[in-house]
């Protein structure tokens, strides 16, 4: 008998949908008016990422023959296709919010967004003025000579595409006009009688378009915006060597040259100028957007609130953790019990504080960390330098590879080693993306080692926005694993044989299956069986089949999945046992907790792993067990402000209409909101 096809939706698809979620947010009106621009801003980033790396994979297996496409178990050029129709759409839904919060809205609170045909003589004079003092300069207009080769437009920069004509435009000639980066994007223009205007760079250039191509007799000029997307997927030489980041810097470099993966251009762009574009930039049809006069839309994150507090959300001080004081040892109180911090609702202080002490305490002789995502201005690289400063043996696994940050990853890798920490690169084979740290502490001949575990980075900026837990504990269930794991990882290998942490790409994957078989099991034998799940993304075929057997044995899945969810939850003889919810609000959901009912002995896991392929096979990957009761709980009830919430979370279903979550509470329960309440109240 024939095996049933799993319900499987693809990842790219079901990415795209977690993207709506977040235009979702641009749309809601109880969203302060500010906060929903920056939204919009994060739609448009998350979507200009999504076309340099995953688009841009696909696009490599576009050619494939029948019989890879039948192992890959999808159409790349199918999926494409799809993509397109709902980016189009996606645009589409944008650009109506983009009129309606941007120009709308903001015009009720008397903000008014102006082009360049909406400047009085005043305003056009202060903005001309400025034009020639601060942009002019700036700007070098690249003329086309059809006869030679059309200029190399950089990725994600942002360009007008010139027309010139004369003769009722007989007589044409075209340009290519680079923004730069290094201005603004937005000139606050002085207000008048309490009305406050703001212009963008872009229609400051058109409006000022003479000044530029005054050399020209041409009566008339046209530009029209477009953003180039390119290929950032990286070919690198795997052999990690004393030439691999000269190999990087040189695989960085060649990003910048990618091939081109989307046009955005503005749809107001005669016919003809758009023909000749695409001809000399050799776009495929996948990858033409027609969209708004704005590209690069990322950069309104930084949109000027030019208006009172009320647009944007009420501030939401960093908590205290009880009982841990900023002049009273850490080491000491962590000795007595493990603690939890949690991300962003409490401060990230607390992290920077361990490192600290751990740089100056004499009795610590050794430090070990994994470092994955790093600050502009990092205080834990700074902690690191000091302690090794003050002799301390300071040994640092700095990851290369970590998509996007490799540049500024190998400025911290120099830094690191001038100041004379030990410093590895990493793994051949796999990222390091775990996070770890580890102290080694002797007082009077005893060795105690202190540990920070934690599902987010070592970035005391992203901590400010992203919800992740961060463990400290000296339990030597734990923190020996930790030994043998940094002596492996300081000799690039990853070591076997844990008892207590989950480690890929060693063991994670049996290690989860055999926690959700005994989930099973119990079902089958008519005990009380459950998981909760908490990841960014459920994307592993295996573990999606591996649920969908749980949950045919009855055994109650409830899983808080933010982004890609690949399986397709309530269909019969799959997953009737299995429910989804996905939180978008104001801080970014990034824990990893897994929670098993374990027959009333409920265990409870925190990850820096997603439940994704790469998690478990080329990543070093950590996941830890909560042994404290009170920190557990705590945990825990965290977890039941999510799966109550009624006012961010948003039910996943076959239907994938993304629909805000209906329970039976009578009063309306936010998260994100509650947990701060919560914790505020139990740590005063």
């Amino acid at each position: 008998m024939a095996k049933k096809k799993l319900p499987f939706l693809n990842r790219e698809i079901s990415w795209l949908y977690f993207n709506e979620r977040v235009l979702q947010e641009a749309a809601d009106e109880t969203v302060p008016l500010i906060e929903r621009i920056k939204f919009l801003s994060i739609f448009s980033s998350n979507l200009d990422e999504f076309y340099r790396v995953r688009v841009a994979s696909l696009n490599r297996l576009v050619n494939l023959n029948e019989k890879a496409k039948a192992l890959l178990g999808f159409n790349p050029k199918k999926v494409l296709d799809e993509i397109k129709n709902i980016v189009v759409k996606l645009e589409r839904r944008f650009e109506t919010l983009f009129q309606d919060i941007l120009i709308t809205e903001l015009a009720q609170k008397r903000i008014f967004i102006l082009n360049y045909t909406q400047l009085n003589v005043a305003r056009g004079e202060f903005v001309r003025q400025h034009f020639r003092d601060k942009i002019l300069s700036n700007l070098v207009p690249i003329m086309i000579d059809v006869n030679k080769p059309f200029p190399e437009l950089k990725d994600r920069a942002l360009y007008f595409f010139v027309q010139l004509s004369n003769n009722a435009g007989k007589s044409r000639k075209y340009a290519i006009l680079e923004l730069p980066d290094s201005i603004s994007r937005f000139l606050v223009l002085p207000e008048t009688n309490d009305l406050k205007f703001i212009i963008l760079l872009e229609d400051i250039i058109k409006y000022c378009l003479d000044d530029i191509f005054y050399v020209f007799n041409y009566k008339e000029i046209q530009a029209f915006s477009i953003q180039l997307t390119r290929d950032a997927e990286l070919d690198i030489d795997k052999n990690v060597s004393d030439k691999f980041i000269e190999e990087l810097r040189k695989s960085i470099d060649k990003r910048k040259r990618g091939k081109p993966m989307r046009l955005l251009y503005d749809s107001d762009m005669p016919f003809d100028m758009l023909s000749f574009l695409v001809s000399k930039l050799k776009v495929g049809a996948d990858g033409l957007i027609p969209g708004n006069k704005y590209h690069r839309f990322g950069d309104f994150i930084a949109f000027p609130n030019v208006g009172g507090k009320e647009l944007e959300y009420a501030p939401m001080p960093a908590l205290k953790v009880k009982d841990l004081h900023r002049t009273q040892s850490l080491f000491k109180k962590i000795a007595e019990k493990d603690y939890v911090v949690h991300l962003p609702y409490q401060s990230y202080d607390y992290i920077i504080l361990f490192l600290r002490e751990a740089a100056i305490d004499p009795k610590v002789t050794e430090i070990n960390i994994t470092l994955y995502r790093l600050a502009e201005n990092s205080k834990v690289v700074n902690a690191l330098i000091n302690a090794a400063k003050n002799g301390k043996i300071v040994n640092c696994l700095v990851e290369l590879k970590a998509r996007f940050d490799e540049s500024a990853n190998i400025f911290w890798t120099n830094r690191l080693m001038e100041e004379g920490v030990n410093v590895n690169y990493g793994l051949t084979d796999f990222k390091v993306h775990s996070k770890i740290c580890l102290v080694k502490r002797i007082d009077k001949r005893k060795t105690t080692y202190y540990a920070n575990l934690a599902t987010g980075n070592f970035n005391e900026k992203t901590a400010r926005i992203y919800c992740d837990h961060s463990i400290f504990t000296t339990n030597t269930e734990i923190t020996s694993e930790l030994v043998k794991l940094f002596g492996a990882l300081n000799k690039r290998t990853v070591a076997k044989g844990f008892k207590n942490l989950i480690v890929s790409p060693i063991d994670s994957r049996n290690r989860i299956y055999s926690l959700i078989d005994r989930e099973i099991k119990n079902a089958k034998a008519g005990k009380a069986a459950y998981m909760i799940l908490k990841v960014n993304s459920l994307a592993d075929e295996g573990i999606v089949e591996k649920l969908y057997e749980a949950s045919n044995a009855g055994v109650q899945i409830k899983l808080i999945v933010r982004g890609i969810c690949c399986l397709v939850p309530g269909m019969k003889g799959f997953s009737e046992n299995i429910t989804v919810i996905s939180i978008i609000d104001r801080f970014l959901e990034h824990a990893r907790i897994f929670i098993f009912g374990n027959n009333g002995k409920e265990e409870m896991f925190l990850s820096s792993a997603d439940l994704m392929s790469r998690n478990f096979e080329h990543r070093v990957e950590v996941g830890f067990p909560i042994l404290d009761e009170e920190v557990r709980q705590e945990i825990k009830d965290i977890i039941d402000f999510q799966l109550q919430d009624n006012v961010k979370a948003r039910s996943i279903t076959k239907a994938n209409d993304n629909r805000y979550h209906k329970n039976r509470l009578t009063s309306k329960i936010r998260a994100q909101v509650q947990t701060y309440t919560y914790l505020k109240n139990k740590h005063q």
